[in-house]
């Protein structure tokens, strides 16, 4: 669902690139109360995995495919400011070097896919695990629901946008019912997907997930095969807390896998990704909203179209440009998060609440 330029005329463009920079400050301050010992290491592994899956369309009707979006699993993951944050570096980067989605549209971008889908999913997903017994199971099918949700809510959103700024003259009705349509269909693969990732990380690593902390039962840890109370953060008070299991306190084993997993995804099975134009694209295509859109800026990149130029083998090409923004991708998140984790360090003081005895 990336808006290319020429979409969206100017005056909305600009007031989307506000209310994106403000999410973006407000989610800067809150992911400083989110990120912690267990969810900064991973927030930028966080975000490289959603670049990876991105790049397998998958396919949802006749000519049509469809993506992850990545809101609801950023925000069930590592938190919703933390989220907000992780799509905004994703798109960030396919707009500057894969040349995906507009540079004067990245406002929009933001606004729909990284706000929108992680603030509708987070508010759904909390409800859900409010009412729901207090299991893993119950985390996974909350995970399922609200990313089900988020996917319309963005296509939803973008017809808004359309409507306040679309440089076409196009039935409103038209384009919403085409563009919601389409998309409750992906996001039956956004759900799926976003699924099988929480569960898969909550099997083995329930203290991991943000959005399964604060669960009155408690959630499992499997170490060496068993399953075992997650341990309690001992109190300051404690005299000799007892040591956590070693699974729970070494995240490299997860952050290993999860970046061997993203390296797979986008530089060898994103070859056989569906080649049919997304949601947006064939919604813009049948129903004429294209007309007016522009070239991308960065159309020349060595990287644009997801390959690197010069390399004929399609294969190669765009197993290599994946691999790339894989590790650009990982390297710009954790810097990202490393600040902002360090400045949590740096505020926090002798007599600040958080650290007064």
């Amino acid at each position: 669902m990336h808006v290319p330029d020429g979409f969206i005329n100017a005056p909305t463009s600009a007031v989307t690139g506000v209310v994106a920079a403000g999410a973006i400050a407000v989610s800067l301050r809150g992911a400083r109360r989110e990120l912690d010992e267990r969810t900064a290491p991973l927030a930028g592994l966080v975000a490289a995995f959603i670049f990876a899956v991105q790049m397998l369309n998958f396919p949802v009707a006749a000519g049509t495919s469809g993506h992850l979006l990545g809101g609801a699993l950023a925000a069930i993951l590592v938190g919703p400011c933390t989220g907000v944050l992780c799509v905004s570096v994703v798109l960030l980067m396919q707009g500057i070097l894969f040349a995906d989605g507009g540079l004067t549209a990245l406002g929009v971008n933001i606004t729909d896919m990284a706000i929108v889908t992680t603030v509708v999913a987070y508010a759904l997903f909390r409800g859900l695990v409010k009412v729901l017994p207090r299991t893993r199971r119950s985390v996974t099918v909350a995970s399922f629901v609200a990313a089900l949700v988020s996917v319309p809510a963005a296509a939803l959103a973008f017809t808004f946008l359309y409507w306040a700024g679309g440089t076409t003259d196009v039935s409103i009705g038209k384009v919403a019912t085409a563009m919601i349509g389409v998309h409750v269909l992906i996001g039956i693969g956004e759900a799926a997907i976003t699924a099988l990732t929480v569960g898969a990380v909550i099997a083995v690593r329930p203290d991991l997930v943000y959005g399964a902390r604060g669960l009155q039962q408690r959630l499992k840890l499997r170490v060496n095969g068993e399953l075992v109370d997650v341990p309690d953060v001992p109190d300051a008070s404690d005299a000799g807390p007892a040591p956590a299991p070693v699974a729970a306190r070494s995240h490299r084993g997860v952050w290993i896998a999860g970046l061997v997993a993203s390296l797979v995804l986008a530089g060898f099975v994103s070859f056989y990704a569906s080649a049919d134009p997304d949601g947006l694209e064939k919604v813009a295509s049948d129903k004429g909203i294209d007309k007016k859109a522009e070239e991308h800026a960065n159309a020349d990149s060595p990287l644009a179209d997801y390959g690197v130029r010069d390399i004929t083998d399609p294969r190669v090409s765009g197993g290599l440009a994946g691999v790339i923004g894989v590790g650009v991708t990982v390297v710009a998140g954790s810097a990202v998060f490393w600040a902002v984790r360090r400045r949590r360090g740096d505020d926090a003081s002798p007599s600040s609440p958080e650290t007064a005895v």
